[in-house]
């Protein structure tokens, strides 16, 4: 597939990482040379220094013939007038852009259509993150929590603690434990190496699991794994920008809700935007401030500045004075390793959400859901992809999962056809318009697995 990425920041670097990997013809623009050489240095793909909303530039870049264009710049304006121009003047099939304005995301339905701004999938960062913290916020203990065909089935991240069930038992076990529940474990990470998951597996303490199971079962799933622990209920919030003024509006009619705002102005401006938030003009390190508000009473604490630094040390001293949970929003992607399981127990990264956003939508095959998976030594992908074809040109319809040739360390994890949620194994057998939710724990095998599920070209 022929891409053209507009913007080398952390996104659109990360995106060319992930797609270039994956014999896809990449161009990747920006006006910042340094970062182009840097990008054009490690991987393979083609550099144009310049505006990626200029006729000249894009057409510089191959959009005469492009598949695709990815505008991801820091500029909702330049995403969007990348978008029309790739559409008026060179036909551009595919076109994603990042748009993070509020304003222009509450009028979506009027704005991005074809006869106004030809955009075919808007990627807002923001609302990417709030939806991804409030799962979090929803099941308590758990480390990552992704939703697939249309949230039936999750792809769930927690950690085994003495007080659960499985904890000195074989996997075996987990069926007798929970007899009305299916779940298939797909993963587990022991002291940062991985373990192939087989029924005589024994779970230790400090195992890092990753099970799939229908959405509607995970917290009795995680009660095998660690003492459930109670919903929360008191919740703080620092940063009053996009994100955290975001999900304080989700989670308020809820939850109980603090936000704290170092920016006076702002912090007035939200206390009349949030009716059932109460807003505090201060520091979040100011250690007066949180005792008078209880930090030793709160369930989470949220830190969702701009600043990684400030976000790392507030969390820190909000759990040392008695926070029971504390996640951050790490800009760096370096840093998320170094602090989660530590003081801190979630780190959050904005980068993991929006990639996982974009794979879905460059995929090969009916591939409708992507979400990139942080593990313990590197990044993992769980995919949903749609069979298509038959007998006769399909490579998995009619087929059971045993006989299907799938690269090393890839997973059915579950099958969902029409309403009905089957967690997989290796009986079962594929048929026509199945979603098949899939664990892939090395990314390079994510071309095998988007041929296996390609029809051939002769299928209608």
């Amino acid at each position: 597939m022929k891409i053209i990425i507009l913007g080398a920041g952390q996104v659109g670097g990360t995106l060319a990482e992930n797609l270039a990997h994956e014999n896809n013809d990449i161009t990747i623009i920006d006006i910042n040379s340094e970062r182009l050489r840097h990008l054009q240095d490690k991987f393979d793909l083609r550099v144009v220094i310049g505006h990626g909303s200029y006729p000249k530039i894009l057409r510089e870049a191959g959009a005469d013939d492009a598949d695709m264009l990815v505008a991801v710049t820091n500029s909702d304006e330049t995403n969007m007038i990348a978008c029309q121009i790739a559409y008026s003047l060179f036909n551009t099939p595919n076109k994603i852009a990042r748009i993070r304005a509020s304003e222009y995301i509450k009028e979506t339905e009027k704005l991005f259509t074809y006869d106004h701004i030809p955009i075919d999938y808007l990627i807002s960062p923001e609302q990417l993150l709030i939806d991804y913290i409030y799962k979090l916020i929803q099941y308590p203990g758990a480390l990552q929590v992704v939703n697939f065909a249309s949230g039936k089935v999750s792809i769930v991240a927690a950690q085994a603690y003495y007080g659960g069930s499985l904890i000195g038992n074989s996997l075996s076990n987990l069926h007798e434990h929970l007899p009305n529940i299916d779940t298939r474990i797909a993963a587990i990470f022991r002291q940062d190496k991985p373990i192939k998951p087989q029924g005589s597996t024994i779970i230790k303490a400090g195992d890092e699991i990753f099970f799939i199971v229908a959405t509607e079962h995970i917290r009795a799933t995680m009660s095998e794994l660690q003492r459930l622990e109670k919903p929360y209920k008191r919740i703080m919030i620092v940063g009053g920008g996009n994100v955290g003024a975001g999900l304080a509006k989700q989670i308020e009619k809820y939850y109980n809700v603090k936000l704290i705002e170092r920016n006076q102005e702002r912090a007035i401006e939200l206390a009349k935007l949030l009716y059932d938030t109460i807003v505090f003009y201060g520091d979040a390190s100011d250690q007066e401030l949180l005792a008078e508000e209880h930090i030793e009473q709160t369930d989470v604490f949220i830190a969702l500045t701009n600043d990684d630094e400030a976000n790392i040390m507030s969390a820190m001293l909000a759990k040392k004075m008695g926070a029971k949970k504390v996640m951050v929003l790490i800009q760096r992607t370096a840093y998320v390793d170094l602090v989660q399981g530590g003081v801190i127990d979630i780190a959050i990264s904005p980068q993991q959400a929006t990639i996982s956003a974009l794979l879905g939508h460059v995929r090969k095959a009916d591939i409708i859901n992507v979400s990139s998976l942080r593990l313990r030594n590197g990044v993992a992908e769980a995919i949903e992809a749609i069979v298509h074809g038959d007998k006769n040109t399909s490579k998995v319809v009619g087929k059971k999962i045993s006989d299907i040739k799938l690269p090393p360390g890839t997973i059915i994890g579950a099958i969902v056809r029409k309403d009905k949620v089957i967690i997989a194994n290796n009986n079962h057998i594929i048929e026509q318009n199945d979603h098949i939710i899939m664990f892939i724990t090395d990314k390079k095998y994510v071309p095998e697995v988007e041929k296996i599920f390609q029809p051939s070209p002769f299928f209608l």
